[in-house]
């Protein structure tokens, strides 16, 4: 998949812009179960992003996605921070400048690997992970955008009846049931903000 210059830039302003619109509503999500600096975290480091969005989108895709991975580590602090960026930082080395759906879909499953073994966690622990292998067996399965951005969306609110495992709201035990993950609620955002410029694109 060719992404000019234009798309990357849309790309990236859709993940910065749905950040910016739902970082208190992360905020609260983490105060409930966490220590709440999830929202301002989030928009701290994708705000940075956005500030060297010109630049980022003038590289190839691998450079850009790693360039994304190194920012957030460097801004967004947090348990987050490096999650977030191993995450863009492994789907960089693992694609090359024209990657086809294969490769895409590869690339996912490798980076959510890395994450997991990063946050020494696994999906139904409830973290992020509880979206990202959903997503990543929905785009194996052939989904289009729009499926892919409800599978999200649907992973993220699954997640409210389940028991923390890990991270901070493991420490709550039965208490952090009833509560959506804030990892995966800002996962499934910028996964569905992502997914709705691919379907623009498409169309």
């Amino acid at each position: 998949m060719q992404m000019d210059r234009d798309l990357l830039y849309r790309l990236i302003e859709a993940a910065v812009g749905t950040v910016d619109s739902h970082w208190q509503e992360l905020t609260a999500l983490d105060q409930a179960i966490g220590d709440g600096d999830h929202g301002a975290g989030m928009k701290r480091g994708f705000d940075a992003v956005m500030a060297d969005a010109d630049k980022l989108a003038e590289q190839p895709l691998p450079a850009t996605l790693t360039a994304i991975g190194r920012t957030l580590v460097m801004s967004m602090g947090g348990a987050s921070g490096p999650l977030y960026g191993t995450f863009f930082m492994e789907l960089g080395k693992s694609l090359d400048a024209a990657p086809d759906r294969a490769a895409l879909n590869a690339g996912f499953t490798r980076a959510l690997a890395a994450v997991a073994a990063r946050g020494k966690s696994e999906p139904g622990q409830k973290t992020m992970l509880d979206v990202l292998a959903p997503v990543s067996a929905a785009l194996d399965a052939g989904a289009d955008a729009g499926t892919v951005a409800r599978v999200a969306h649907d992973a993220a609110e699954a997640t409210v009846p389940m028991l923390a495992l890990r991270g901070r709201a493991a420490f709550l035990g039965e208490r952090s049931v009833g509560h959506m993950d804030p990892g995966a609620r800002s996962s499934s955002l910028i996964i569905g903000a992502v997914c709705a410029v691919l379907e623009e694109q498409s169309a």
